[in-house]
């Protein structure tokens, strides 16, 4: 498969050393090692059951590895932390809670004090596309829109790492590509780095700075590829771009034989 080299990438934010995880007799992870960028956005792309969410847990600290090591920013992870915020598939959100008691909830379980948390999640609460429904509860809102507050509680509480695990899986077609269009403005604008687990090929190569494609357990790398050419020509034009339809395809010529 192709594979775009660059030698100018930015210090890794996340490392993992030789991470191996076993459940019982089953071999999840086999001494896998990943640089994660920093400021980037990595996919974690490959078959079901091939490992993608535990890696996501074990970088999260929810997981503890059978062996090898995860670091951030030069420290081992030993568990959750301050450091690393997690958008989970089915939201998570607290149902008694309105949006900005929700979004504000990592600050206030810091002790953050209250005018100064509802502050910061009322620019997050902006800044996802939901002003206006900050005295909103959960169940009155569509998927998307909890959604949208998953990720502005995962933003909320300023993070340098966040773990997406198929953040957008629970959406319609429409709303998974304005989400797509969205996620693209925060990486360039946040300043942090996206560590991103999906299912979709095309969604991989259209938001990602980087892909690891990961093979069928025991997991490991199976190739890392950098897309290029098409990150500067806009968001309306990346589908078109010849480089994105040749990584599309290459990628799907690489993965088709584990599809069961």
């Amino acid at each position: 498969m192709k594979q775009v080299v660059d030698n100018t990438l930015p210090e890794s934010a996340v490392s993992t050393r030789n991470i191996s995880k076993n459940y019982g007799d089953v071999e999840a992870l086999k001494n896998l090692s990943l640089e994660f960028p920093r400021g980037q956005l990595t996919s974690l792309l490959g078959p079901s059951g091939c490992g993608k969410t535990t890696l996501l847990k074990i970088i999260a600290g929810l997981l503890e590895p059978t062996s090898g090591t995860v670091e951030v920013n030069g420290q081992t992870v030993k568990g959750p932390g301050p450091d690393r915020a997690f958008v989970f598939q089915d939201f998570a959100l607290l149902p008694w809670a309105t949006v900005l008691r929700n979004v504000a909830f990592g600050l206030e379980m810091r002790g953050v004090a209250k005018s100064e948390r509802e502050a910061i999640a009322e620019k997050y609460i902006k800044e996802v596309g939901l002003a206006g429904f900050e005295q909103s509860y959960p169940h009155e809102l569509s998927g998307g829109m909890r959604q949208r507050v998953g990720l502005a509680r995962a933003l909320s509480v300023d993070a340098e790492v966040l773990l997406m695990d198929e953040p957008f899986s629970a959406v319609d077609e429409q709303t998974r590509r304005k989400f797509q269009e969205d996620l693209l403005s925060l990486v360039q604008h946040e300043n942090k780095t996206f560590i991103f687990v999906t299912h979709s090929i095309e969604e991989a190569v259209y938001v990602s700075d980087q892909i690891a494609i990961l093979l069928p357990r025991p997991s490991r790398v199976h190739e890392i590829i950098r897309p290029s050419n098409f990150r500067s020509k806009g968001v309306d034009n990346i589908r078109r771009d010849p480089e994105y339809l040749d990584i599309v395809d290459e990628i799907w010529a690489s993965l088709r034989t584990y599809v069961e």
